[in-house]
Order: C-alpha cells, then structure tokens, then sequence
C-alpha cells in the first residue's frame, strides 16, 4: 500500500494545510480510507493522527469502509420528498437487497440517501456512480436495475 499511497500524495508538498485535499485524493483512487492510509498521510503531512482522524470523521464526504462498485444516491431533499423518495429508496433496496447505508455482499451495490444531488426538477431523482435518473417510479427503477443487470452478466 505504500507505494500506492506514495504515488497518491506525490503531487502533494507534504504540508499540513493539504489535509483535506490529499485525504480526498486517497479516498478518490482507493474508494475509502483505510486506517493505514490515514497514518501513512498523517506523517506525510507532519499532522498528528487524531488530527487526520477528527477531520475525517467530521466530514461526511470521507468513508471509512470499502463501497460498491456501483454507488446508488438516492435523494431525500424536499422536492424528492414530496414525490415519492421514501418510495424509491425502498423499491431499490428491494432491487439490490440490501438497506440503506450497506453494502452488498458482493460489493456489487453501496445503497445510501442523500440530502440533495441538486437535481430537484428530475424529482424523484438518484445517481447510479455519476450517472442521473430521474422522475423515477417502482416500475422504472426495475427497469433500471434488470438493465444493470444484465450489463453485469456480461462484463463477467
């Protein structure tokens, strides 16, 4: 992982006002922090561990567990509220099996809720890795999902 890690912070001066930035820059190319990975960045940029810790467990942006190749954001703000986003986010979970917040077991999913993914006239709305679906219902989040996979099946 250190070498990983060194290519990482490379474009980074070791400073310790680069915290945030080199800590998305890990996350970004690992797809979480792993613990090591926060020492190892903690020493890079000559800050204390608890430091690097604090900040990242202040920031909901930074996760601590591995995600899914495929992660699902469903929105929950106000216009996706009104139009049926509890709605959506169960006839996913019921889609991939599992809740909101977890992970599938075969790291296929990561199925989590969001405040707002700023695409409130496409309400309900969800994004699929960076991918935007919206004026969803239980019908066209099937779609979505048998689509998704068969697509799995044939990249296997």
């Amino acid at each position: 992982m250190e070498k990983e890690l060194n290519k990482i912070l490379s474009s980074f001066q070791g400073k310790s006002n680069e915290l945030i930035p080199a800590l998305q820059q890990i996350q970004e190319e690992l797809g979480y922090l792993p613990g090591d990975a926060m020492l190892y960045a903690a020493e890079f940029l000559n800050v204390p561990e608890s430091t690097v810790f604090g900040v990242a467990s202040f920031y909901a942006q930074f996760r601590f567990t591995p995600v899914g190749k495929n992660m699902i954001m469903v929105c929950k703000g106000t216009a996706c509220h009104v139009k049926g986003a509890e709605k959506v986010l169960d006839e996913i979970s019921r889609q991939v099996g599992i809740e909101d917040g977890e992970t599938s077991a075969d790291m296929q999913y990561t199925l989590e809720s969001v405040a707002c993914i700023g695409c409130c006239a496409l309400a309900p709305c969800i994004t699929i890795n960076s991918e935007v679906h919206g004026r969803l219902n239980a019908k066209s989040i099937e779609k979505i999902f048998k689509r998704k996979k068969a697509e799995e099946k044939t990249n296997e």
